[in-house]
């Protein structure tokens, strides 16, 4: 009871738990077999949080849980092989398991550009996978990273071979900011993390060439910041500044403290600088809680023809378009002071405070769509597009319903209804946002009253001219 209690005291420390929004357990299966346990949390920036001592369920409920993610990204979670929910009883481990486990997961959400914030021995799959994908993942952030490691020199770890209790103690000792009672909480979490068998066999993974990062990094592009906190025991700060000086657009943060994780008195400094970095490496803010009863205007868009463009270029060709189409709609969001709330692979869904803002922004997602079709087939440039990019727009305005970081309610479904019913290139509007924009300079045709799915009455939907 004490240390259930416990670990009821942490949940209450962290920013962004909500004992009503419990993990959604979900399975996928590596290139070699393994199934591997991971959820998804939020919506926004695809952002993939990967420990080395993991089980995301009962992390999420204590302490370990990243705070602030969820309210800020699409975060998803995942147990490596031998941890967690995941399976366990490993007859081998070798360093390019890591790569596997996180290929299992990206390519089970069809994930096209994502931030990956690896722990520990998890950045040697982080940084193999985005060297294999220059382009794919937007950005690395490495914890507690290091380029060679012999945990054999390392007298805490040492002792896991030998004394498996006391270095599961050890562990939970070096969050120095949990009370005595806390510690004897998370030691519970940890026996339920991983087995003794297991855990060896990745430690001893570890002293292979197959985890040496050297030969990887010259190759590395991806923007990488690297966090440490400087008086962290397990791996020496002198670590973190070998592994970003070898790295060619890296960034080092020494975080003042000793502890293993970013939690704690470490996690608004942690999630500032993230914060910070993603905006940067994605050109996307970060989403923001509405306050209840917000007026917004809520956009969705619509990439036409996206089912038979996959089939006709295949996943790797098919993935590349979609990144430029990814790529120019948040770029116009940005610009346009829009909110992303989700992306549906094919379309987005975003939220402005400004009605006018919201118009302006559909208005120039067609014409920078239009400048992009313009350049197909012009010269022999690589760089030059090679996929027409058809788009709907659909805007209403209202009160959503905020949830979790997610919009709900009739404002929503009728903006989705709304972009369904216009054709590629155009910008269909509610009545609503018509009369708001009155007198703003806007051109509105009314295309009259169309049956929506799921309402009674007729919508009278306007048609928002971009082309001059």
């Amino acid at each position: 009871a004490e240390g259930h209690g416990s670990v009821v005291k942490l949940r209450r420390r962290v920013r962004g738990y909500n004992p009503g929004m419990e993990p959604q357990i979900r399975y996928t299966k590596t290139s070699d077999g393994v199934s591997i346990a991971f959820t998804v949390m939020g919506q926004g920036v695809p952002f993939v949080y990967v420990d080395s001592f993991s089980h995301f369920l009962l992390f999420w409920r204590s302490p370990v849980y990243q705070p602030g993610l969820a309210d800020r990204y699409q975060l998803v979670l995942y147990d490596p092989r031998g941890t967690g929910l995941s399976q366990r009883g490993l007859t081998e481990y070798t360093g390019r398991m890591p790569l596997m486990d996180l290929e299992a997961v990206v390519d089970q959400l069809a994930l096209d550009r994502f931030v990956v914030f690896a722990m520990y021995n998890q950045a040697q799959g982080a940084v193999e996978y985005a060297v294999k994908n220059h382009g794919r993942v937007a950005g690395l952030i490495l914890w507690g990273g290091y380029v060679r490691w012999d945990p054999r020199e390392r007298t805490l770890l040492s002792i896991a071979e030998t004394n498996w209790e006391f270095f599961l103690q050890s562990i939970a000792q070096t969050f120095n900011w949990l009370e005595p009672a806390e510690v004897r909480a998370y030691v519970d979490v940890l026996r339920q993390c991983v087995t003794q068998e297991d855990f060896i066999k990745i430690l001893r993974a570890g002293t292979t060439a197959n985890s040496d990062l050297e030969n990887l990094l010259p190759d590395l592009r991806t923007p990488t910041l690297v966090l440490h906190p400087k008086e962290l025991t397990i791996v020496k700060a002198e670590a973190a500044v070998r592994l970003a000086s070898l790295i060619s657009d890296a960034r080092l943060v020494l975080l003042d403290g000793p502890n293993a994780i970013p939690t704690g008195d470490l996690a608004e400094p942690t999630l500032r600088v993230v914060t910070e970095f993603v905006e940067e490496v994605t050109g996307c803010e970060p989403r923001s809680e509405l306050p209840a009863g917000a007026f917004r205007t809520v956009l969705f868009t619509d990439l036409v023809g996206h089912t038979a463009m996959m089939q006709r270029l295949g996943d790797d060709k098919g993935r590349e378009v979609l990144r430029e189409h990814e790529r120019i709609t948040r770029e116009v969001l940005k610009a346009n002071g829009g909110t992303e709330v989700k992306t549906m692979g094919d379309g987005f869904m975003a939220s402005f405070g400004s009605v006018t803002k919201a118009v302006e922004c559909a208005v120039a997602l067609q014409r920078a769509f239009d400048e992009h079709n313009r350049g197909v087939g012009e010269g022999a440039a690589s760089s030059a597009p090679t996929e027409v990019l058809s788009v709907r727009v659909g805007l209403n305005a209202g009160e959503p319903i905020e949830e979790d970081g997610d919009l709900f309610g009739s404002t929503v479904i009728l903006a989705s209804r709304i972009a369904a019913a216009a054709q590629g290139g155009e910008v269909l509007a509610s009545m609503a946002v018509r009369e708001l924009c009155s007198g703003k300079g806007f051109l509105f045709a009314d295309r009259g009253e169309q049956a929506m799915r799921g309402f009674e009455d007729p919508v009278r939907v306007f048609e928002v001219s971009w082309r001059t």
